[in-house]
């Protein structure tokens, strides 16, 4: 039976969890599995004296026998630092960590370490794998173990294979095919694994994770990555944008290189190469809704991060916005496929041009964002997380209503949206955790179970009662400023709703203080819809 714990760090007591009453069925295949959260919730100091890596490796030494069951490794044998982050305006430091076997990655076992300004533990949260040598049952010994017995670039011909047999001889790659070894334990048993990943636009666009056993072969799970896109449409709908350009020659090009690394627009005709032909007018007037919308649409989403959180587009360090307009033809989606955005025209009865609106460029983007952040597993409750995060966001930076969709989507009938975030019954999503869809289809549900932490961003937001609980809205702007904290900050691969309340509620307490109306706003937003 897997075990699942949790942990405080008081005396650094270990105390046994039950999965929530809201988990996913034992049966379920996820690619993470059910780790529960692990989270330090008393700040305590433990580093007096010590800087940078150094205290938290002391930190972790005390941690790693509770949480990893080994009383013989180092803190450095078990874990590695990802990423480190410093934060001025607070005075707090934040760390990324990565559960290691062997110096092969634990897939999905993630955590976020955080230091408050005196040096204090403020939170640890995320993930971790108890007794992986005893679940990799077939292993010799842990050499062994983690010795592969096929290449990475077999484990990509597999996939490649794979894919090839659903969809047909596949096209041009859109990222270079790597595979990276893991330790990949969803269940009782552990497996080591290349994880790659299949992405191609024809003879259909095709965005799907592997992972591939490294003894054998054989593949152990897979999963889509495509998000689809939601939204509501301007210029599409005819109105007027300005928005920056090139001019090169006698041509005006769709290209903006006064944000970051550049905005840049270009037109699939209809095809389905990417990113085809740079858009271009021969005066200042562009006549191509559908390009004008995804450009001027990307520079705003660019503005809002940029103005409100200091970040440099989507990777925090200038990447170029590149969206292709006129994908396909009569193509009823839009998606980000890892490096860049692409919206078809919509069939017309279905979905109008989806570059024709705000918060499906804003939702679409923010995918990337959250591939350069927390990198929400897109599968399960964290899949759900990161397509409420994106609709969060999307929806904050239009500003308009609480509906997703409503001005691209069918547009013979008005009034209708593909999601409601103050009414998510409305589009047949559950509003609370007492509604919560256990289902493999949807990756998960990732579409279905986002309208529960969207009802509570809508309570934060807005306010209201719900579920017996009142919450006082704090607005948008405070709203989102927590969201992105905790995406940035607290979030792991793995986070489930728990984590996101955990990760939340810290974030607030960050910006506004811990007894603050604003937290106060989070606990109860969140308590409303049943995330505890």
């Amino acid at each position: 039976m897997k075990k699942t714990f949790g942990f405080i760090l008081a005396g650094s007591l270990l105390i046994g969890a039950q999965a929530p009453a809201f988990a996913a069925s034992a049966n379920e295949v996820t690619p993470l599995g059910d780790y529960t959260p692990q989270v330090i919730t008393q700040s305590t100091l433990v580093t007096s004296g010590l800087a940078g890596d150094a205290k938290v490796w002391k930190f972790l030494d005390r941690q790693k026998r509770t949480i990893a069951g080994d009383q013989q490794a180092t803190a450095q044998q078990v874990f590695d630092i990802t990423k480190r982050q410093a934060d001025s305006s607070t005075g707090t430091e934040h760390y990324r960590i990565n559960q290691i076997y062997e110096g092969v990655p634990v897939y999905g076992a993630e955590q976020t370490l955080h230091f408050d300004k005196t040096g204090n533990v403020s939170l640890y949260l995320g993930s971790v794998v108890e007794d992986v040598y005893g679940k990799l049952s077939d292993a010799k010994d842990a050499k062994a173990a983690v010795t592969p017995k096929i290449s990475a670039s077999e484990a990509i011909k597999i996939a490649e294979k794979d894919a090839a047999s659903k969809i047909g001889s596949l096209g041009e790659a859109q990222k270079a095919p790597s595979a990276k070894l893991y330790v990949y334990a969803p269940e009782d048993k552990a497996s080591l694994a290349y994880v790659t990943e299949v992405n191609v636009l024809t003879p259909e666009p095709l965005r799907t994770r592997y992972f591939i056993d490294a003894k054998d072969g054989s593949i152990l799970f897979q999963y889509d990555l495509i998000e689809h896109a939601t939204g509501t449409g301007k210029g599409v709908l005819g109105d007027t944008k300005s928005f920056t350009t090139t001019v090169s020659g006698s041509s005006n090009l769709l290209i903006d290189s006064t944000r970051g690394k550049g905005v840049q627009t270009y037109t699939a005709a209809n095809r389905s190469t990417l990113p085809g032909s740079t858009v271009s007018s021969t005066s200042s007037t562009f006549n191509d809704p559908a390009a004008v919308d995804a450009h001027t649409y990307a520079e705003r989403v660019y503005d809002f991060y940029k103005s409100n959180f200091g970040r440099n587009s989507i990777d925090g360090n200038g990447l170029a916005l590149k969206s292709t307009v006129h994908y396909s033809t009569n193509y009823n989606n839009a998606f980000w496929n890892g490096t860049q955005m692409v919206y078809g025209d919509g069939d017309g009865s279905t979905f109008v041009p989806l570059s024709g609106d705000l918060d499906v460029v804003g939702h679409e983007l923010t995918h990337g964002v959250t591939e350069y952040t927390a990198n929400l597993e897109y599968y399960g409750q964290s899949g759900a997380l990161n397509e409420a995060i994106s609709d969060m966001f999307g929806n904050t930076i239009e500003g308009k209503n609480w509906l997703i969709g409503d001005a691209i989507y069918t547009p013979g009938t008005s009034g209708d949206a593909l999601r409601y975030m103050d009414n998510p019954a409305k589009g047949g999503q559950p509003a609370s955790m007492s509604a919560y869809v256990n289902t493999s289809s949807d990756n998960g549900g990732v579409h279905t179970n986002s309208g529960i932490p969207n009802k509570a961003y809508y309570l934060l937001a807005q306010g209201g009662t719900f579920g017996g609980v009142n919450t006082t809205g704090i607005g948008r702007s405070q709203a989102i400023q927590i969201v992105y904290r905790a995406l940035n900050y607290y979030l792991t691969s793995s986070s489930n709703f728990s984590a996101y309340r955990s990760a939340m509620i810290q974030a607030s307490t960050d910006l506004y203080g811990a007894n603050s109306a604003q937290t106060t706003a989070v606990k109860n937003s969140l308590s409303a819809v049943g995330i505890n």
